[in-house]
């Protein structure tokens, strides 16, 4: 199911738009993380569900989402995204990515 890639904030957009501009390992992040935008546009279930329970409370809170999906990059980084539908089109609302250590922590693994 085609979606539509929007930013969950503007915080969270100028990130990502920083890492285009990098000339070092930030570059390469910026690249993947383009390449799990094009997936997502083809197909926003593409990624891996997380279990509501499992789902932090801040990303509840922050943005009210009620689903959460990571889609896995290279070198351990992973994507964090929500599904929303506006009943004209899907949404893949892009939270923010992290490596995996820091995955690892915000879901307490």
């Amino acid at each position: 199911m085609n979606s539509e890639i929007k930013f969950a904030d503007d915080k969270v957009q100028r990130s990502f738009e920083k890492l285009k501009h990098s000339k070092t390992e930030d570059n390469k992040l910026y690249q993947w993380i383009c390449r799990a935008f094009e997936d997502l546009e083809n197909n926003a279930f593409c990624g891996i569900r997380i279990r509501k329970q499992l789902i932090p409370k801040v990303y509840i809170q922050k943005y009210g989402i009620d689903n959460l999906w990571k889609y896995d990059l290279p070198r351990g980084w992973r994507l964090l995204y929500s599904v929303a539908n506006n009943e004209v089109r899907i949404l893949s609302i892009i939270l923010e990515w992290m490596n995996h250590k820091n995955y690892e922590r915000k879901f307490g693994y």
